[in-house]
């Protein structure tokens, strides 16, 4: 299953919501939740220990018009657009976390 999160941590519950209940899979970090993929950011130690059961990946779009695109986390895989729809593609569910 792909996760799809698009509010900050810092905002909204949804990136610890999903790293409760969900069994693994992948991440896809949107919007003001690319934040939480960037060093030094509060939800970073939690993003590196999701590493372990999800693959992790920020849309890179939202990281550059953020000013965050060289801080992200080793580890998590900076997508572009046409890569979010082939996330999409390659999973047979997608479930967006508000």
């Amino acid at each position: 299953m792909l996760h799809i999160i698009n509010k900050s941590p810092l905002e909204r519950s949804a990136l610890d919501s999903c790293l409760r209940t969900a069994g693994g899979g992948a991440i896809l970090l949107i919007e003001d939740a690319v934040y939480a993929a960037t060093r030094g950011h509060a939800a970073a130690a939690r993003i590196e220990e999701a590493l372990a059961r999800f693959a992790v990946y920020a849309l890179t779009p939202d990281l550059a018009a953020r000013g965050v695109a060289d801080r992200l986390i080793d580890g998590v895989t900076p997508v572009d657009y046409g890569g979010f729809v082939e996330l999409v593609a390659e999973h047979p569910a997608s479930h967006s976390w508000l």
